[in-house]
């Protein structure tokens, strides 16, 4: 029995989410496995209401699941960063989600902006490292609002934060056994310090206990031109956390846009954290029009990490014949059907494939 936390949040989230769970539903039935849901009201109602983003109780309650299925975070009248670091950052660092999984996967029927790239092209995975970098909060300001002000942002990068990251994707490029490529992006040539303690843990943890996988560099701005122009380059890219924040969205975009791509905030030892990556679109909320596909990918991926291959892999069927065979287009508004008509055709054929 899996105790999966769903947690539906903001927007149009709950909307999303009710597809995805309806989906997961098709998949116990049809593949024989049993989950029981807890739902939690975190995000910006909640918020408005106790001033409260999480409460302390949350993050205990939230490590005796077996996975976190997440809508999105994000409400109009909520000051921007509040409910993002409240929330989301909290529950990364105090869950210490330390890999953020991130597949670019084009299906068939869906547009790219790419020339003359399909499916069999753009086919790769990103493992982020999640809580350090950038994103730790380490720096400060000095003389704030005068014209002598400083402020400086630190990127932290640990030994082990690293390595397990880095091991993280050696065992993912093995597992998905498709090129058996890794591709370390960094900057070496500027963030000397940062990006020599990556390299030099990426090829020792490789060549000694790896040796299997292709080790291979790009810098982050190399990466974006050939993520462009040759994305059936790469098989999986590994990188630090605001590296891999700004590939990702490059590869939202190749693979089709926010209203397919979703990702996972996981540490395998413990909970895990699945979202679709498109945010709360406060704009469509209770119109019915929302693109469901990308909650319904994060909890593809919640199955797989769960262990139910055969769920997952029906589910990622039924996701590629829908968007093939159904969908007129996969903006909101424009897919020919609704958010709950969608969610009907892939728990359909779930069900049926």
């Amino acid at each position: 029995m899996h105790k999966i936390a769903v947690i539906p949040g903001d927007g149009t989230g709950p909307e999303v989410t009710a597809e995805a769970v309806k989906v997961l539903d098709a998949a116990a039935r049809r593949s024989g496995f049993e989950y029981e849901a807890a739902h939690f009201d975190f995000g910006g109602d909640r918020y408005l209401r106790t001033k409260e983003a999480l409460p302390d109780s949350a993050v205990t309650e939230l490590r005796g699941f077996d996975a976190i299925l997440l809508g999105a975070i994000g409400h109009p009248d909520v000051k921007p960063g509040i409910l993002e670091k409240g929330i989301l950052l909290r529950l990364r660092f105090e869950l210490d989600l330390y890999v953020n999984l991130r597949p670019v996967k084009l299906y068939a029927g869906v547009e790219t902006p790419l020339k003359d790239k399909g499916p069999a092209e753009v086919d790769f995975v990103v493992v982020r490292e999640n809580t350090e970098g950038l994103y730790a909060g380490a720096g400060g300001t000095l003389k704030r609002g005068t014209p002598d002000e400083v402020a400086v942002q630190e990127s932290i990068n640990t030994r082990k934060g690293v390595e397990r990251c880095l091991r993280y994707a050696f065992d993912y490029t093995r597992k998905r056994n498709r090129r058996k490529t890794l591709t370390l992006c960094g900057k070496t040539n500027v963030l000397t310090y940062a990006f020599d303690l990556w390299e030099r843990a990426f090829h020792e943890v490789g060549s000694v206990d790896y040796p299997d996988i292709k080790r291979d560099y790009a810098h982050v701005d190399a990466t974006c031109m050939w993520m462009v122009k040759n994305p059936e380059w790469f098989d999986v890219i590994v990188t630090d956390n605001m590296f891999g924040d700004i590939i990702t969205d490059l590869g939202a975009m190749i693979q089709g846009g926010m209203g397919i791509a979703a990702g996972g905030n996981i540490n395998p030892a413990t909970v895990s954290m699945f979202e679709p990556i498109g945010g709360s679109a406060p704009k469509y909320t209770g119109q019915g029009i929302i693109n469901p596909m990308a909650a319904i990918a994060a909890a593809q991926m919640l199955l797989e990490h769960l262990g139910e291959s055969d769920a997952a892999a029906r589910v990622d069927a039924a996701i590629a014949h829908v968007v093939a065979k159904k969908l007129k287009s996969m903006q909101a508004g424009k897919m020919g059907y609704s958010t709950s008509q969608v969610g009907d055709l892939v728990a359909a054929a779930v069900a049926a494939l």
